[in-house]
């Protein structure tokens, strides 16, 4: 798996309904950037234009060519691999409580290309 250079990302806490949750952030998002979980960690990075990586460019095919949203696509090559990958959501409900903030410098490997086959 092709891994990215370091990256800086927003590690922030909140507390919602459920509990305490910490959600990682990109500093200055962009609309085509994700961090995605595997099994509730953050272990991927996505970025639609970042067309030099093949993964990105199969989840810009898979996500903006077929319009389909990140969810959906997640759900799709979860049901394919059997793993369980996820963009984090702070609280369905919008109530939320931010508690804490720290910056984070991590490594997030792209998502791997056997994941996501054309064919999905």
């Amino acid at each position: 798996m092709e891994k990215n250079k370091k990256m800086t990302f927003i590690a922030t806490t909140y507390r919602t309904f459920s509990g305490t949750k910490e959600i990682l952030e990109i500093p200055k998002k962009k609309e085509t950037q994700w961090i995605v979980y595997q099994d509730n960690e953050p272990k991927f990075f996505v970025d639609f234009y970042d067309l030099e990586k093949e993964a990105n460019a199969m989840m810009n095919s898979l996500v903006l060519c077929t319009k389909r949203s990140m969810s959906e696509v997640l759900e799709l090559i979860n049901k394919k691999n059997n793993i369980n990958l996820s963009v984090p959501k702070i609280s369905r409900l919008g109530l939320s409580m931010k508690l804490k903030s720290e910056v984070r410098h991590l490594e997030l490997e792209t998502i791997p290309e056997k994941w996501l086959s054309y064919s999905l």
